[in-house]
Protein backbone atom coordinates (compact mmCIF):
# COMPACT_ATOMS: atom_id res chain seq x y z
CA UNK A 1 0.00 0.00 0.00
CA UNK A 2 1.08 3.37 -0.77
CA UNK A 3 0.61 6.03 1.90
CA UNK A 4 2.46 9.02 0.59
CA UNK A 5 3.35 10.34 -2.40
CA UNK A 6 6.01 12.81 -3.96
CA UNK A 7 7.07 14.14 -7.25
CA UNK A 8 11.13 13.66 -7.09
CA UNK A 9 13.80 12.42 -5.47
CA UNK A 10 14.90 16.06 -4.10
CA UNK A 11 11.49 16.58 -2.04
CA UNK A 12 11.62 16.60 1.84
CA UNK A 13 8.16 16.18 1.83
CA UNK A 14 5.02 13.66 0.72
CA UNK A 15 1.71 14.32 1.00
CA UNK A 16 -0.57 11.78 2.96
CA UNK A 17 -2.89 9.75 0.46
CA UNK A 18 -4.78 7.41 2.90
CA UNK A 19 -6.81 7.77 5.88
CA UNK A 20 -5.94 7.37 9.72
CA UNK A 21 -2.02 7.02 9.75
CA UNK A 22 -0.71 6.76 12.97
CA UNK A 23 2.84 7.11 14.70
CA UNK A 24 4.73 4.13 14.69
CA UNK A 25 3.60 2.88 11.54
CA UNK A 26 6.09 2.18 8.87
CA UNK A 27 5.17 3.78 5.19
CA UNK A 28 5.65 3.40 1.56
CA UNK A 29 6.07 6.61 0.15
CA UNK A 30 5.94 6.42 -3.55
CA UNK A 31 8.36 8.94 -5.76
CA UNK A 32 6.14 9.34 -9.03
CA UNK A 33 9.07 10.74 -11.49
CA UNK A 34 11.20 7.56 -10.52
CA UNK A 35 8.52 5.14 -10.02
CA UNK A 36 10.88 4.43 -6.92
CA UNK A 37 9.05 3.41 -3.42
CA UNK A 38 11.08 4.52 -0.32
CA UNK A 39 9.85 3.96 3.22
CA UNK A 40 9.61 5.98 6.69
CA UNK A 41 8.05 5.39 9.76
CA UNK A 42 5.31 7.82 11.28
CA UNK A 43 6.95 9.53 13.95
CA UNK A 44 3.33 11.48 14.41
CA UNK A 45 -0.27 11.32 13.70
CA UNK A 46 -0.81 12.11 10.13
CA UNK A 47 -4.00 13.40 8.64
CA UNK A 48 -4.42 12.57 5.22
CA UNK A 49 -3.94 15.35 2.68
CA UNK A 50 -1.00 16.65 4.93
CA UNK A 51 2.83 16.60 4.93
CA UNK A 52 4.73 13.94 5.96
CA UNK A 53 8.62 14.54 6.48
CA UNK A 54 11.05 12.37 4.08
CA UNK A 55 14.08 13.34 6.15
CA UNK A 56 15.77 15.43 8.75
CA UNK A 57 15.24 19.40 8.17
CA UNK A 58 16.64 22.36 10.60
CA UNK A 59 15.28 25.86 10.98
CA UNK A 60 16.09 27.98 7.83
CA UNK A 61 16.01 24.62 5.61
CA UNK A 62 14.35 24.83 2.40
CA UNK A 63 11.07 22.66 2.00
CA UNK A 64 10.54 20.91 -1.77
CA UNK A 65 7.30 19.71 -2.25
CA UNK A 66 6.29 18.05 -5.94
CA UNK A 67 9.77 19.44 -6.68
CA UNK A 68 8.84 23.20 -5.79
CA UNK A 69 10.29 25.37 -3.07
CA UNK A 70 6.99 25.87 -0.58
CA UNK A 71 9.02 27.49 1.89
CA UNK A 72 11.57 26.64 5.01
CA UNK A 73 11.78 25.47 8.21
CA UNK A 74 10.94 27.72 11.38
CA UNK A 75 11.37 24.84 13.74
CA UNK A 76 13.42 21.49 13.32
CA UNK A 77 11.75 19.06 11.85
CA UNK A 78 12.50 14.72 11.93
CA UNK A 79 11.54 12.43 9.43
CA UNK A 80 7.97 10.71 9.67
CA UNK A 81 7.04 14.20 11.35
CA UNK A 82 3.85 15.74 10.61
CA UNK A 83 5.00 18.74 8.52
CA UNK A 84 2.62 21.85 8.70
CA UNK A 85 2.41 25.47 9.76
CA UNK A 86 3.50 25.24 12.94
CA UNK A 87 7.19 24.00 11.72
CA UNK A 88 7.06 25.40 7.74
CA UNK A 89 6.29 28.68 6.65
CA UNK A 90 6.28 30.54 3.42
CA UNK A 91 9.03 32.52 2.14
CA UNK A 92 6.96 34.98 0.59
CA UNK A 93 6.62 37.27 3.64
Amino acid sequence: MIHIVLHESKDTVGVAVVEGIKAGERLSAWIMDDDEVITVVAKQDIPIGHKVALKDMNVGDTVYKYGVDIGRVVAPIAAGEHAHVHNIKTKRW
